[in-house]
C-alpha cells in the first residue's frame, strides 16, 4: 500500500469524527440550527422530487398496457371575431369637401 491509503485508512476512526465534530461545531456553531434546517428541507425536497418521478414512470408504463394512446382531436375551422372597430369605405378619393355657403 501507498502512504496515501494508509493516511485515509485511519480517517474515519471515532477519534477522527470526534475531532472534525468539535471543530465543526467551533467554525459553524451559531449557524448549526440554521444549517441544519436548510439540510432537512435540502432532503424534503430530493424526497418529493424522488416520489414525483417514481409515480411517472409508474404512470407511464401503466397507460402504455392499460389504455389505448388518447384520439387526436380533429382540427376545427377558423373561428369569426367579430370586429368593433368602425369600416372606412375603400374609395377614399371620391369624398368631396363641402363648402359652407354664405
Amino acid at each position: 500500500m501507498s502512504p496515501l491509503f494508509g493516511f485515509l485508512e485511519g480517517l474515519f476512526s471515532p477519534s477522527h469524527m470526534i475531532i472534525l465534530l468539535i471543530i465543526g461545531i467551533l467554525i459553524f456553531g451559531k449557524r448549526l440550527p440554521e444549517m441544519g434546517r436548510y439540510l432537512g428541507k435540502g432532503i424534503v425536497e430530493f424526497k418529493k422530487g424522488m416520489r414525483g418521478l417514481e409515480d411517472e414512470i409508474e404512470g407511464s408504463t401503466s397507460t402504455r398496457h392499460d389504455a389505448p394512446p388518447p384520439a387526436i382531436e380533429a382540427p376545427r375551422p377558423p373561428q369569426r371575431v367579430a370586429t368593433t372597430a368602425p369600416k372606412f369605405e375603400d374609395n377614399a378619393g371620391a369624398v368631396t369637401n363641402q363648402q359652407p355657403q354664405v
